[in-house]
């Protein structure tokens, strides 16, 4: 059977050390009432941002890809008189 390699004691040390003996944890700070407010100013906050930022991204995918509609219609077109020649040829042909 294959030796254990190296790599694999480094990261069962690593994964033994990620918490430190030393140190307790602490229990999380209750939040107060007005620390409230401030996160739900905070999310809000983070909803306009967000948002501004999808309508930013969106505006520039039209932007960037403008010229994609033009191609797929093209592509459409020639897929459908592709089809149509193969249906016509099998009546022909066969």
């Amino acid at each position: 059977m294959a030796k254990k390699s190296r790599r694999y004691k480094k990261r069962a040390k690593k994964k033994k050390r990620s918490i430190p003996a030393g140190r307790s944890r602490q229990p999380a700070p209750v939040p107060s009432p007005t620390a409230a407010a401030t996160a739900k100013e905070t999310a809000a906050r983070a909803e306009e941002k967000a948002a501004k930022l999808a309508e930013e991204k969106t505006a520039k995918l039209a932007e960037e890809y403008r010229y994609v509609y033009a191609d797929l219609k093209r592509i459409a077109i020639l897929a459908g008189a592709m089809l149509a020649v193969l249906i016509i040829l099998s009546f022909v042909i066969g």
